[in-house]
């Protein structure tokens, strides 16, 4: 196939994305022909990469699906799927066995016994890391070394997906567009079955730790379609990305408290311990809050890992220690800046326990999705895991519609050109009506909002579409997504897990629930205001 037909024909199962979800559901589809869409040279912007915690994974000793489950639904703040997550979690050890065979160096010690690490909220230590702080980094390797070497398997780099397309009441593929070609006229890409694994939406906030072309676009163009919506007005903020001027901000993780880091302020003070009885080891969305309350009181935050690490920190934890020597940071010695920051997205494209959509013929993984394994608040490295087990599911569903044993050549039509890449990364980040977008949701729908600001914004991003010069598909499902978090947000008259509203500081058991939108009742919602 060529990117100058009008129709291409995708041989076998269709997926978009290729961070840890997509790769994962392509590994598992083979050696069944699966064709992977990447706007950009594999491993190169997907939130996956950036992963610095792990797997959270009940693989110890003493250890349990069920305990596991159960800090997932108590960080979850009432609203996780307990079924759901006790199967995820007893998933964990088989997928974690997978991401092995096919080459990920978990940490081990000397019995070849997992090395564990303890996050927020975890009642032991669970989560399965790969030199201290590049799981991340280290899985996307060795899957993205697997699926080379896998014939069954296609890649696509340098085209990204703008619609979903659907005829006869299903979904039969997407339109696509080469990276950087705003105004050229999308390809029909068609498939049996399309998995949509494009990540969350974190980029939609001008503070935020994601790769910068995550923004929303999944979420958007499902919804667009018809797509039924949940937990949208979740969104949780990191408490500890680095506050030292870069977009994105660099994370520094939560694995970094797990070992006795602490959080002060710039008069020295240990505030976490009149917060919460684990402190800084409490709930992101409760840590989050006490940073974003102490900058808004006018004091800097920073995250002290002098005493708990010293110089341990730079073999430890090295992506850290390297993003502190970016910006003239020694953090054996000196403080770490930070400030809260958009981080990942608990709600998503609503699907059930094997990953189908409300549209037929669309499966949805990773964070573009929602499974209700997170509820209000994830639990730290749930991601990870949530990402693989619904790849692998996602892969089995679908597996019986596709034939088996049949190799893709590979495919030639697109060379990425990186500086054109970076070139049309930085028109799109500047152009005004992304920066105000960006800016309307971390003033108005960011780490507390109130009625007021929700009304604010849906206002705001309405005058966006209105006004906007240039608009295009991509920036239609960017405010698709701004609308659904901020409609969402408006209905939920209450503060649960990572949303909070200033003006309903408590739970209300009224909305011990999902929330369920599509696009046209979010419009409706937006239009009130």
């Amino acid at each position: 196939m060529t990117i100058y037909d009008n129709v291409l024909n995708a041989e076998g199962a269709l997926i978009v994305g290729a961070g840890l979800a997509g790769l994962f559901c392509a590994l598992k589809l083979a050696p069944r022909p699966v064709t992977v869409l990447s706007p950009k040279p594999l491993g190169l912007g997907a939130s996956s990469s950036w992963a610095q915690g792990g797997v959270a994974a009940a693989v110890g000793k003493g250890d349990s699906a069920e305990a596991h489950a159960r800090d997932t639904d108590i960080a979850g703040a009432g609203i996780v799927d307990f079924e759901l997550a006790e199967s995820v979690a007893a998933e964990a050890a088989e997928r974690i066995a997978d991401l092995a065979k096919w080459g990920t160096p978990f940490d081990r010690d000397a019995d070849g016994q997992f090395v564990l690490s303890k996050e927020a909220a975890h009642s032991v230590n669970r989560v399965v890391r790969v030199s201290g702080d590049r799981a991340g980094r280290e899985i996307m390797a060795a899957l993205i070394e697997e699926v080379r070497n896998t014939p069954s398997i296609r890649i696509v780099e340098g085209i990204t997906a703008v619609d979903l397309a659907r005829a006869d009441g299903r979904v039969i593929g997407v339109y696509a567009r080469k990276l950087g070609d705003r105004y050229a006229e999308p390809v029909l890409i068609r498939a049996r079955a399309t998995v949509l694994a494009a990540g969350g939406l974190g980029g939609l906030y001008a503070v935020t730790t994601n790769p910068p072309g995550v923004r929303g676009h999944a979420m958007g163009m499902a919804a667009r379609a018809g797509a039924l919506i949940a937990d949208s007005e979740f969104v949780q903020f990191h408490p500890t990305a680095m506050a030292v001027g870069q977009d994105p901000a660099p994370l520094a993780t939560e694995a970094l408290r797990g070992e006795g880091a602490i959080l002060v302020n710039d008069k020295g003070e240990r505030f976490m311990l009149d917060i919460h009885k684990d402190a800084e080891l409490a709930p992101r969305d409760i840590v989050a809050r006490a940073n974003f309350r102490q900058i808004q009181q006018g004091h800097k935050v920073f995250l002290d890992t002098r005493d708990a690490l010293g110089t341990r920190i730079y073999e430890a934890f090295p992506t850290v220690a390297n993003y502190c020597k970016e910006s003239g940071i020694d953090p054996a010695t000196d403080m770490i800046p930070v400030t809260p920051a958009a981080h990942f997205h608990m709600g998503g494209v609503k699907v059930d326990d094997r990953g189908r959509s409300s549209l037929a013929g669309l499966w949805v993984c990773g964070e573009a999705s929602c499974t209700g394994l997170h509820g209000a608040n994830r639990l730290a490295s749930n991601s990870l895991l949530e990402a693989v087990v619904f790849g692998a599911r996602i892969a089995e569903d679908i597996s019986g519609l596709e034939p088996i044993n049949k190799s893709l050549p590979p495919y030639l039509g697109i060379e990425w050109d990186e500086e054109k890449g970076q070139e049309a990364e930085r028109i799109l980040r500047n152009l005004t009506a992304v920066q105000q977008l960006r800016h309307i949701m971390t003033n108005h729908v960011g780490v507390e909002r109130s009625e007021q600001s929700l009304k604010t914004a849906l206002r705001e991003i309405r005058e966006l579409e209105e006004n906007a010069r240039d608009v295009t598909r991509s920036y239609l499902n960017m405010t698709t997504s701004a609308t659904l978090v901020a409609a969402a947000a408006l209905q939920r008259t209450e503060s649960r897990g990572g949303h909070y509203r200033s003006d309903y500081p408590e739970k209300n058991p009224k909305f011990k629930d999902h929330t369920t939108l599509t696009i046209t009742e979010a419009l409706k919602i937006r239009d009130a205001c």
